[in-house]
């Protein structure tokens, strides 16, 4: 019986000795808090808030697509290229395209050349020959004129008969209606466009010039050009290969990102949401860095409570809690991969 007594005051001396240890460890580094849990972040823990969180560069993923379906020509960069604004990263088959370009544009030097045409009216040549053909017609009226005139001295001395009077009487007023003809032509070869006319061939050259740019439009369409500064993160599609625009089914090409600067997207749990500030003290960690931390600070709050972004194989990770989603800002420097799963610490003191 003693035996047992002195065996059991050992074991509980041992376990108090145990704990009396694990709580000086404890207490020498209490500003280290313990690992974070991506389903259950939990309350804050020694003036931290604590989430998990994706980092992803400052402009967010920018998946890029093409407006038109078609077959990629080219693809001319690679993952992990820098690339600049403006630049072309890809392009699709577009003769067909470059053609209706073409025939806009000739269609538009018709419309020009039309409209030239009305404004300047008839050509120098046009209007000396109906100059010419009004002087033709002025003689032939003239002599038609004096025979008519001779023809009636005639018939008031009884020399002819009231027939051939009226026979040159008649050939007269012929000449007189081909003359008034000729004056009229030259008239309208000489005189300036009509206003109407000038709206008609003006209002069809603006109609083929909106048809050159759509055309140019489309075209311009074939080239997936980049709206940034920055670096390829993925590459979807390869030469060849066929793209489409449905708005149902997204198909990027590429997708890319400004990492000049790094954020992380941190999932805080809806019982925190209290305590997270823009610009408050932060940090993330990660398996892959073991204990080194990539400080920052908290740019941007939520303004309203969602799912989680970031999720766990593990099987008791609580889905139904909501988040709030907080964007911390890494000081420059910081080189992490996209994408990368974090373990975020926002100073809530």
């Amino acid at each position: 019986m003693k035996k047992k007594t002195v065996l059991l005051g050992t074991v509980v001396l041992f376990m108090l000795l145990v704990s009396l240890t694990l709580f000086s460890k404890t207490r020498t580094n209490p500003a280290s808090p313990p690992p974070v849990d991506a389903a259950t972040s939990g309350p804050a823990m020694g003036g931290l808030v604590a989430g998990p969180g994706r980092v992803e560069p400052v402009s967010e993923d920018i998946k890029l697509g093409s407006e038109l379906s078609g077959k990629l020509k080219a693809v001319n960069v690679e993952e992990g290229d820098a690339i600049h604004q403006g630049q072309v990263l890809a392009e699709l088959e577009n003769d067909d395209y470059r053609a209706q370009v073409a025939s806009a544009a000739a269609e538009v030097q018709s419309k020009q050349a039309t409209l030239r045409k009305v404004l300047n009216g008839a050509r120098h040549q046009e209007r000396s020959e109906a100059l010419s053909s009004v002087r033709a017609a002025q003689a032939v009226m003239d002599n038609a004129q004096s025979e008519m005139e001779r023809r009636q001295r005639l018939f008031e001395a009884g020399v002819i008969s009231r027939e051939e009077l009226e026979r040159y009487a008649r050939e007269y007023n012929v000449a007189k209606a081909q003359h008034q003809e000729m004056v009229e032509h030259h008239s309208l070869v000489d005189d300036h466009a009509r206003e109407e006319d000038v709206a008609f061939a003006q209002a069809d050259l603006k109609l083929a010039q909106a048809r050159l740019e759509e055309a140019r439009a489309k075209y311009e369409k074939t080239f997936i050009k980049s709206p940034i500064d920055g670096t390829v993160l993925r590459k979807h599609h390869r030469n060849g290969e066929s793209v489409s625009n449905s708005s149902t089914v997204p198909d990027p090409v590429l997708t890319i990102g400004d990492k000049s600067v790094l954020r992380v997207r941190v999932d805080v749990d809806e019982t925190d949401v209290s305590q997270v500030r823009v610009g408050q003290k932060a940090y993330v960690t990660a398996d892959a860095y073991g204990k080194q931390k990539f400080w920052g600070r908290v740019v941007q709050v939520g303004e309203q409570l969602g799912p989680k972004n970031v999720r766990t194989d593990e099987p008791t990770e609580r889905v139904d809690r909501k988040i709030l989603e907080t964007l911390v800002e890494l000081d420059k420097g910081a080189v992490l991969p996209m994408g990368l799963r974090v373990d975020a610490y926002i100073e809530a003191r």
